[in-house]
């Protein structure tokens, strides 16, 4: 059974090394999230920092994978700002280390960070993700809906152009 986490500030500083790996190693693979390679250290610990401080500031929920107590996946929720959307959250880096696939994390995760948006209040979740990558099936499975397709939205780490496809979740804490 894989140990899922909420990650505090402190705890995120003291994976520091371990996220900084699963990131780079998810750009390796060629995943869309937001990088290109190579990959920098100082790029990869600038991020997460950046992430430990929305922790902190009560902006994002941060959970961690972890398999023989190593961190080898993440994602994030991080919660909407506007005051219109106090409801809302964005699903953010659904990430696995290759060397942790197959273990069920991804779902694991997902379960967590769902649970933790409709604890928190956020009752309807959004997320994107290139077209044609198996987070996209995932997704699907997980009861997610798809709203629509963005043509050539972002490049994959080896330079070639992805389509984003939108998902949205309204999590059972929705009214009626």
């Amino acid at each position: 059974m894989p140990d899922i986490r909420l990650l505090s500030e402190t705890e995120a500083l003291e994976n520091l090394e371990a996220l900084k790996d699963v990131l780079a190693d998810c750009v390796e693979d060629n995943a869309s999230v937001g990088f290109m390679p190579p990959l920098q250290p100082a790029d990869g610990e600038a991020f997460w920092r950046g992430v430990a401080g929305g922790v902190r500031r009560g902006e994002v929920l941060l959970y961690g994978a972890f398999v023989d107590d190593r961190l080898v996946g993440t994602v994030q929720v991080g919660f909407a700002q506007k005051p219109n959307q106090p409801h809302r959250g964005d699903l953010m880096k659904l990430l696995v280390h290759r060397k942790a696939r197959g273990l069920g994390l991804s779902k694991a995760l997902m379960a967590a960070a769902e649970a933790g948006a409709k604890e928190a209040g956020r009752w309807l979740l959004v997320l994107d993700t290139a077209r044609g990558e198996l987070a996209e099936s995932l997704y699907e499975k997980l009861g997610w809906q798809r709203s629509g397709i963005i043509p050539d939205y972002a490049l994959f780490p080896d330079g070639r152009y992805c389509d984003t496809v939108v998902f949205y979740k309204r999590l059972d804490a929705a009214p009626a």
